[in-house]
């Protein structure tokens, strides 16, 4: 029985390999294929006594990777070779040096890039994030280490059902977290689309069932909804001989859940489920004019929204996304998203960067990839000047994945792309560092403005500098560029550095005036007694005067009281350990506890998160914090994409179990049409009916509108729900929702 599997695996590994190199036909050049094929039979030997949690042998998984590379992002044969190899460092015998003699520098350079950080953390530190930052050091020198990291991020989570609750949680979080935003500015949208749905699907599966269980309900009336809309369109274009293709696709997922949870509103609301978008094959030189005649012709037939023209054929995107998009009125009422664009700008929507080379190469003069060099240069700047922790370098590598731009202009007409949020600030240091330090303000359309101004698209700027200025702690409040972040705590750690300078030459001054040794165990002391976290910290109080000089003098009074107690007491004395570094099954919970946590499902104690109140029947995990113990949050909590990516060695599993009832605290806002008599009824379901406990009630009524928030005390999601079934029977009352 054994060997027919082993036989039908083996069939499967050749078949999946036969895939590959088909796919990758187009792009092969002679040789290729003997080198992909070493690389493949190199892989297949060193995993072939490993198995994925699925049970599935391990080498599936390098050659989904490999293909993701070539056939949904366009790599070509060291990428292959890259992909296949990908874990061989990192799971197996084989060495970097290996990888060297065998497949040449190219190959290692990336396979280093992509192989994890090993070794013991500091706690406090995140190993998610080392990694990452490892990752991005190779960015600049390849962009290909990346692009394979979300081919490898993609099939994980493709394949996330086999692993545990928490693993799922931490993983697509972090997908969540870094990698889809990631895709999204190196331009590769259907992978970006595809990491943020199966997110949903594994931190809130009911939601995404639901909206794709209407999506699916949907279909038949919507495809006949595209045909009657496009027909007219395909006539002219057909009557003009355009070379055309015409889609209609519906929005993923999660922009649908995205859409229903901004606006507060259920899916039949929802009224740009799906976009049509219209595809022309033409020369590069004739692209612009092209398209707006197709636009010519979709307004022609349909009334265009004024308001939702994005013409980002003129200024691309600074990820290279270049189309025209157009939101018309349909003949039966309903707004539809048009987007047109051609064949090269729809193969660089769909896969990004590495598509940007194949017509560098060929016939456009790359000014969509222009932005994303910049990008890049950008990045290795960041990463040039970032010398503080992994952590903080992440948070700002984030915050330059901006989905928005702003299009700004110098006072002389050039244009700046700037992340939408950006202020003045932040047009200081793009244009130089030395105007972003010396920045007073500035004149945004002639009229004079402060430096945290927020930019907005086709201001024209002129920055108002004085050689007085200079950075201070509350710029970093009025930037949002990685750029200007970078500069000023350059510039604020030249400044710390002359004070802890002062600061500790005060601190030396003082021991010797008190006859006491200036030594490293004085200024633990030291640091200790004044409850600082470092010595640099002390002494940058001291210098800056937030430490009184002569209080110095008090610290040798309580060290001389110190001496005089037994030796013997401070001998016995025990430090307690952090509450993290305790086993958790050793600690126990109360009797009425409802929550089993950590592997081995235990009842220990912990804390409800205050930010999201989480009740019994919620999906929820538990969190190891440093002075807490353990604290409890929903999945869907606005802090748990932070916490599961960047602290996911720190999260654990939680469940609920059904004991005795407790009561725990929920809100609900419910919003309605005003008459007399409605709280009363809204109170006596409450009070009445189901014997629930009111904590707060607060009501407010506008030109005829009743919205109402309510803090009550609930046993379960359950009962929770139970309670919102029975408020929407209440007249007048239209929408019952849940707030944490």
């Amino acid at each position: 029985m054994i060997k027919v599997d082993l036989e039908l695996e083996r069939k499967e590994i050749l078949k999946r390999y036969r895939k590959l190199l088909r796919m990758a036909k187009p792009v092969l050049k002679p040789g290729d294929a003997k080198i992909i094929k070493k690389a493949f039979n190199v892989s297949s030997e060193a995993h072939k006594e490993m198995r994925r949690k699925s049970g599935e042998p391990y080498i599936y998984h390098p050659l989904e990777v490999a293909l993701v590379c070539v056939e949904e992002i366009g790599l070509g044969t060291t990428s292959i070779v890259a992909a296949l190899l990908h874990d061989v460092v990192e799971d197996t015998e084989w060495e970097l040096e290996d990888i060297q003699r065998e497949f040449g520098p190219k190959v290692t350079q990336i396979i280093d890039g992509l192989t994890k950080i090993s070794g013991v953390f500091e706690y406090g530190s995140s190993q998610q994030a080392e990694n990452f930052r490892k990752m991005l050091l190779t960015l600049s020198d390849d962009v290909r280490v990346i692009l394979i990291k979300l081919a490898d991020r993609l099939n994980n989570m493709r394949t996330l059902e086999s692993m545990p609750r928490h693993k799922q949680l931490k993983i697509a979080s972090e997908t969540m977290y870094l990698y889809a935003p990631l895709a999204h500015r190196l331009g590769l949208y259907a992978i970006k689309s595809e990491l943020e749905d199966l997110y949903l699907k594994y931190t809130d599966t009911e939601t995404y069932d639901f909206i794709s269980q209407k999506i699916s309900e949907t279909r038949l009336s919507r495809n006949r909804f595209i045909k009657n809309f496009i027909a007219p369109i395909e006539k002219e274009l057909t009557s003009l001989n355009f070379n055309y293709n015409i889609k209609g696709r519906p929005k993923s997922i999660y922009s649908i859940y995205n859409k229903m949870k901004k606006q507060n509103i259920p899916f039949e609301e929802v009224y740009d489920l799906f976009a049509i978008r219209i595809i022309i094959d033409t020369p590069y030189e004739n692209e612009k004019a092209d398209c707006w005649q197709v636009y010519s012709i979709v307004t022609d037939f349909y009334r265009p929204n004024p308001d939702r023209l994005r013409d980002w054929i003129s200024t691309p995107r600074a990820n290279g996304y270049e189309s025209l998009h157009t939101t018309v009125m349909s003949n039966t009422g309903q707004w539809v998203e048009v987007q047109i664009r051609t064949q090269r700008m729809d193969d660089i929507a769909e896969r990004g960067y590495a598509a940007h080379w194949k017509y560098k190469e060929k016939d456009s003069p790359g000014k969509a990839s222009r932005g994303l060099d910049e990008w890049i240069t950008q990045v290795r700047a960041l990463m040039e000047t970032n010398d503080g922790s992994a952590i903080e370098f992440m948070d700002d590598f984030r915050s330059n994945l901006f989905h928005d731009e702003v299009f700004v202009f110098t006072p002389k007409g050039d244009l700046k792309v700037l992340p939408f949020g950006a202020t003045a600030l932040d047009f200081a240091f793009d244009i130089h560092t030395e105007v972003g330090a010396k920045c007073i303000g500035a004149k945004v359309n002639q009229k004079l403005v402060s430096i945290s101004h927020p930019l907005k698209n086709g201001d024209q700027v002129e920055i108002l500098t004085s050689n007085k200025q200079k950075p201070n702690e509350d710029w970093l409040k009025s930037v949002v560029t990685s750029r200007a972040k970078a500069k000023i705590k350059d510039a604020l750690r030249e400044d710390k550095k002359s004070v802890i300078l002062d600061g500790k030459e005060i601190v030396q001054r003082k021991l010797k005036q008190m006859k006491m040794d200036f030594s490293s165990v004085a200024v633990e002391q030291l640091r200790a007694f004044f409850e600082t976290k470092t010595p640099n910290e002390f002494y940058y109080k001291v210098g800056k005067g937030i430490i009184d000089p002569t209080s110095i003098k008090s610290f040798k009074e309580f060290k001389d009281n110190k001496k005089e107690k037994s030796k013997s007491e401070s001998a016995h004395k025990i430090v307690d350990e952090p509450s993290f570094v305790k086993e958790i099954k050793n600690l126990k919970g109360p009797s009425h506890d409802q929550l089993l946590i950590g592997e081995d499902m235990d009842v220990v104690d912990y804390i409800l998160a205050k930010c999201c109140n989480p009740i019994p029947g919620d999906d929820v995990f538990g969190f190891v914090t440093v002075n807490e113990g353990i604290k409890i949050h929903r999945t869907s909590c606005p802090n748990a994409l932070e916490l599961l990516s960047n602290h996911g060695n720190r999260v654990i599993k939680a469940r609920w179990t059904s004991q005795q009832e407790i009561a725990f605290l929920a809100g609900l806002k419910i919003v309605g049409t005003d008459r007399v008599g409605l709280i009363n009824d809204v109170t006596k379901v409450i009070s009445n009916e189901l014997k629930v406990n009111m904590r707060s009630i607060t009501v407010d009524s506008d030109s005829g509108i009743f919205e109402g928030s309510i803090k009550l005390y609930v046993h379960s999601t359950q009962h929770l729900d139970n309670l919102i079934r029975n408020l929407m029977k209440v007249n007048g009352v239209i929408k019952v929702t849940r707030f944490d």
